[in-house]
């Protein structure tokens, strides 16, 4: 059973104050060069065999997307990286788990896969492998190969097996023993001085609390990542949050958000708009945010990077149901996991194959996972098949989750 913050808002607390953030909230161009990355990058040539400076010049375009979203970084970081692989005679393990981060970045988890197999095999850097084959495992749906490497790395003093079987007790739903282990990851980082690795544990922690119904302590989270790290876009999104869900100010988060989007590009977050300009009524909002996403995710760069948001969006605010039946398919494809089974089950479902999708729920979902959004629509199939029970048990979890799924859903939920 889930354990997530109580839907009773009507009593909420003032959790945030605009003084803690406006600091964070100036607009500023983020870094995208450096002398480091002038240096290493002045060193390649059309045909370079300069080993060294793809490696780190791909670490600094990684670093560019993580300041400014834009794709157009990651597949720079890419092609530096496929480079190097082709070049280096030493070090490939490296090269090919570097490559493999890349390609989840980019949700391409069956090539990560094959990158992590082919840096297992060198042998070097044994446990950043099975690390490396834990997390693709883990996005791809294969749970019993993720849990055979997660044994493999087990070690409770170490910050990567910590924040490792942190996400494992999240995926099997026991989410005060993933709080235990992020908070024991939290102190190393700490300890170590390791200011990404802070940053890492504070943003994660702080999304952890928010589905505890631990608000305070969340917001707490995501302001430590900002004074480490002031331009932290994931932070930022992560109190717009707070302040629209839980503190119902839809003006003050779209201030926040629209803070973040001057310089950050991110498909993602134009949704949250349209959600939040649902939830004002403002129906032109609503349009030109919509619009704003299809634009974005229009980009060939993202190839299958926003195929979820797309299905959800067809579903939610179109009609193209064989559209969103193609791109689940595609999803499900990709990474067998209750999520992308749940594209397909509701895809299937909007387009009246509601036996079909009932089978899909059945066989892939029930069970399989505790995320509030994946519930709700595993309890509209149930009731459109008259399975009340199943609808009464669901809601009883959802009226639990309000704050998680956001207030756009408390009607939608009573609806069931």
């Amino acid at each position: 059973m889930i354990s997530v913050v109580s839907c009773n808002l009507s009593g909420t607390k003032q959790i945030t104050d605009s003084k803690d953030y406006n600091g964070y909230l100036k607009v500023e161009m983020p870094d995208t060069t450096s002398k480091y990355y002038e240096l290493w990058n002045s060193k390649i040539k059309p045909d370079s065999m300069q080993l060294v400076s793809f490696g780190n010049v791909a670490a600094e375009y990684n670093r560019y997307f993580k300041n400014t979203g834009k794709i157009e970084y990651l597949k720079k970081a890419e092609q530096c990286l496929a480079r190097a692989l082709e070049i280096a005679g030493i070090g490939k393990a490296g090269y090919y788990r570097a490559l493999a981060r890349n390609y989840i970045s980019q949700h391409k988890f069956n090539e990560a896969l094959q990158m992590a197999n082919a840096a297992q095999k060198i042998g070097s850097g044994i446990e950043e492998s099975n690390s490396l084959l834990f997390d693709v495992h883990m996005e791809l749906g294969n749970y019993e190969e993720a849990e055979e490497y997660l044994h493999r790395i087990e070690d409770e003093n170490n910050f990567g097996y910590l924040i490792r079987v942190a996400k494992w007790n999240d995926y099997k739903g026991n989410l005060d023993a993933t709080i235990v282990y992020m908070e024991k990851a939290k102190k190393i980082a700490e300890m170590a001085e390791d200011k990404n690795l802070k940053i890492w544990s504070y943003t994660n922690l702080a999304d952890y609390y928010g589905h505890a119904g631990r608000i305070k302590d969340s917001y707490a989270h995501y302001i430590k990542s900002l004074k480490l790290e002031p331009h932290n876009a994931y932070a930022k999104k992560g109190i717009a949050w707070i302040v629209f869900s839980y503190e119902r100010k839809p003006k003050e988060a779209l201030r926040i958000l629209n803070s973040i989007t001057e310089n950050y590009s991110s498909p993602d977050y134009y949704l949250l708009k349209t959600e939040i300009a649902e939830y004002q009524n403002n129906k032109s909002e609503m349009l030109k945010n919509m619009d704003n996403y299809v634009k974005s995710v229009e980009n060939p760069a993202y190839g299958n990077m926003y195929n979820s948001y797309n299905v959800s969006f067809y579903l939610d605010h179109t009609d193209l149901f064989d559209k969103a039946i193609f791109l689940a398919k595609e999803e499900v494809k990709n990474r067998k996991t209750p999520e992308s089974y749940m594209l397909l089950a509701s895809s299937l479902y909007k387009n009246g194959a509601v036996e079909d999708a009932l089978k899909i729920v059945e066989e892939h979902v029930e069970g399989r996972t505790f995320e509030p959004h994946i519930l709700y629509n595993s309890a509209a199939i149930y009731k459109a098949v008259g399975n009340y029970k199943k609808v009464k048990e669901i809601k009883k979890e959802l009226s639990e989750a309000i704050y998680e799924l956001g207030p756009n859903m408390e009607k939608k939920i009573a609806a069931l």
